[in-house]
């Protein structure tokens, strides 16, 4: 018998293992078969870098919003790669992550650093930075909808989902 979330064309959302600060990673997920998100600049205020990390080679791209590389990340993880992965780490679980990203650690709740530092004992290639924009544009989505007023209303583009049940 399935339960009434299995029934519905929505999921449940699962909670952060950790809070955690948005400043510097304002943006991670896993998704695409990569860890990928939004990382703030330490030097400038108006730049972000769209860091990501593929499952399994665990080839890295890290670039800036307008597709510029990133000066730290030349043959191996730059400081935006690393506090993606430090902020994912605390926003899904290390254990998560490692099985997400296919990382064999053999901690019972592995870290981000030990993490990064199986990854990159793989001497991984860096990848190609086509995969920026589309990150990028999600980030911006999400950010558009904190920008809307609270309401118990559907939004317009997401009609399509049925509802699962009455508002009160």
């Amino acid at each position: 018998m399935l339960q009434e979330w299995e029934r519905s064309s929505t999921t449940r959302v699962v909670p952060p293992a950790r809070p955690r600060k948005l400043a510097k990673v304002p943006f991670a997920e896993l998704a695409d078969g990569r860890l990928q998100g939004v990382v703030s600049s330490g030097s400038d205020i108006e730049r972000v870098y769209v860091s990501s990390v593929a499952a399994g080679s665990y080839a890295f791209t890290c670039s800036t919003n307008n597709n510029r590389p990133c000066g730290g990340a030349r043959g191996s993880f730059c400081n935006h790669i690393r506090a993606l992965l430090a902020e994912a780490v605390l926003q899904y679980g290390g254990e998560r992550v490692a099985r997400y990203l296919k990382v064999e650690v053999t901690d019972e709740e592995p870290t981000a650093q030990a993490i990064t530092e199986a990854m990159t004992a793989t001497r991984p290639e860096q990848g190609d930075a086509s995969t920026a924009a589309p990150v990028f544009s999600r980030f911006l989505r999400h950010l558009a909808y904190l920008e809307l007023p609270p309401t118990t209303a559907p939004l317009p583009e997401m009609q399509w989902f049925p509802p699962t049940r009455a508002v009160v």
